[in-house]
């Protein structure tokens, strides 16, 4: 009996690649390019988009949770942040998966700004002594172990900017919720009409 030959793994290139490890690292570079980049991001935008006007539910019920969503994402709890925006959405009776989506709206490509104005935006607030802002140390966890005072003031920072930030979600949401929707119905009247 023959042996079969395994196929050379394709790089993001085209290059054959001996290792897949290899070909999985040159396919994650070439994605990284910025052309692919942007696209890459415009295609998670869109997809995330989609998924909300499509949650079968009232614009009510989508805005309160994303709303929720957005509160927890703009608090500095990093690893908690989903589970506390899907438990504000349950408590609300929101949508537990546009809270989950309003997370995002801290992401790895901005914590570390985000979490720097939090700290510069409570040390107004809270007049404590704390050390300085170390962008290594962005985790709930981690902001504890320097202290309760240090954590009181990024907290502080973080509901400044959270409070605002969930009203204009909620009022933006619901009303482009409505018009979506209301949009789609006279689409489908007219499709109706015509067809």
């Amino acid at each position: 009996m023959g042996e079969i030959e395994a196929a050379p793994w394709r790089g993001g290139w085209g290059r054959p690649c001996e290792e897949p490890l290899m070909g999985r690292l040159d396919n994650l570079l070439f994605k990284l390019r910025p052309a692919n980049l942007q696209e890459g991001l415009r295609r998670f935008a869109r997809f995330w988009y989609l998924r909300l006007v499509r949650i079968e539910a009232s614009p009510h019920t989508i805005a309160l949770g994303l709303a929720m969503g957005v509160f927890a994402g703009l608090l500095p709890i990093l690893p908690f942040q989903t589970v506390a925006a899907v438990a504000l959405a349950f408590i609300v009776r929101g949508s537990k998966i546009a809270a989950a989506l309003g997370t995002w709206i801290t992401n790895p490509l901005n914590w570390v700004p985000f979490y720097m104005l939090c700290y510069y935006i409570g040390r107004v607030v809270v007049p404590f002594t704390i050390p300085p802002f170390d962008s290594t140390q962005l985790e709930m966890t981690q902001m504890l172990d320097l202290g309760w005072k240090f954590f009181a003031v990024m907290m502080a920072g973080g509901l400044i900017m959270a409070v605002p930030g969930t009203i204009v979600t909620y009022m933006l949401t619901h009303k482009g919720m409505e018009l979506y929707r209301k949009r789609k119905q006279e689409r489908a009247a007219l499709k109706r009409q015509n067809g």
